[in-house]
């Protein structure tokens, strides 16, 4: 008998345990080769260890939960209908305008510049105005800078855009596309390569590590020119009404989770972006390297867009962005 009761009392708590596991939802735009899947993943695999199993995170690539649009994801976490987002600024920028700010273009010109704004005052103000829209940024990571492809001929100056259709991920990227004359298609990422293949638009733009290496655009497209124009944050969000839901203890540890996660995915971006020409050169893809009187004229063709935009996300944040860039150098 005293054996029996043991037992049951061992299952007993085996059950309550299992009962107070929690199955969390990670939804983030990109295939399950990128490394917006490493960076997810690695984050499951460190919060289910540092919870013992308590906490374990389904990770849903290609915005799977929010019917393959990449726009909805955010809206749905600060609702409380998705637990976790990984996601980049501008696609957020229908819902908040001034996480616009950190791709206006050619406002960074080096990874320090980035890492000024992120690890410093602007990303935590950004952090606080995420905040207001019901969602907790746990960590910045990247997606990185955004280089222009297409499959009609080299694009070394802003003539080479006009007329090309061009599919863009949001807003401010029509705008500045128009600017230089391309006919920019806003387009979910999940319907992109197909519209690339079958011609439905001539180019994108994409940064390379993290996207058109792992995606495999080369397979779709022709010409890559590495101009740099605008640069793209990824960030780790959760709801925060599940923030809200959990002790500090377990906070903390989804911080921590979180923080070790994204730097992971924003050292391996780098380190695939940094080998990525070369790669694209072996799939067959031609490179034209701009010089910098080249940049200047496509800086110069941009300058509307910016100042359009910046109007937008507000001069005192763009100058808390600028101030913070500056001391970096």
């Amino acid at each position: 008998m005293t054996f029996i009761l043991a037992g049951a009392i061992t299952v007993a708590a085996a059950l309550s345990g299992a009962a107070q596991a929690e199955t969390l939802r990670l939804s983030h735009n990109t295939g399950d080769t990128t490394s917006w899947q490493l960076g997810s993943e690695k984050f499951a695999e460190l919060l289910d260890a540092a919870t013992n199993g308590d906490m374990s995170v389904r990770v849903f690539p290609n915005a799977q939960l929010s019917g393959g649009d990449q726009m909805k994801q955010a809206e749905m976490v600060g609702r409380g209908a998705l637990d976790f987002v990984v996601t980049s600024a501008i696609n957020v920028t229908p819902m908040v305008p001034e996480m616009a700010v950190f791709s206006l273009p050619y406002l960074y010109s080096s990874y320090d510049e980035v890492d000024a704004t992120t690890n410093g005052a602007p990303g935590d103000k950004m952090k606080g105005i995420m905040a207001e829209h019901g969602i907790i940024v746990l960590a910045w990571g990247e997606n990185g800078f955004r280089e222009v492809t297409n499959n009609v001929h080299p694009i070394k100056s802003p003539e080479d855009l006009k007329g090309l259709k061009m599919r863009v991920a949001g807003p401010m990227y029509i705008d500045v596309m128009s600017a230089l004359g391309a006919n920019p298609q806003q387009m979910q990422w999940t319907e992109t390569f197909s519209a690339l293949q079958q011609g439905v638009v001539d180019g994108q733009e994409n940064p390379i590590g993290a996207v058109i290496v792992p995606q495999r655009v080369y397979e779709v497209q022709k010409y890559i020119t590495p101009w740099h124009y605008s640069y793209d944050p990824i960030f780790l969000g959760v709801s925060q009404k599940k923030w809200d839901s959990w002790d500090a203890d377990t906070q903390a540890k989804v911080q921590a989770a979180a923080t070790e996660a994204m730097a992971y995915q924003k050292k391996i971006t780098r380190e695939s972006t940094a080998t990525g020409l070369d790669k694209l050169m072996a799939e067959g893809m031609e490179v034209y390297e701009p010089t910098d009187a080249q940049l200047q004229a496509f800086r110069d063709a941009t300058q509307e867009p910016f100042d359009k935009w910046a109007a937008k996300v507000g001069p005192e944040l763009v100058e808390l962005f600028q101030s913070a860039i500056d001391q970096s150098k």
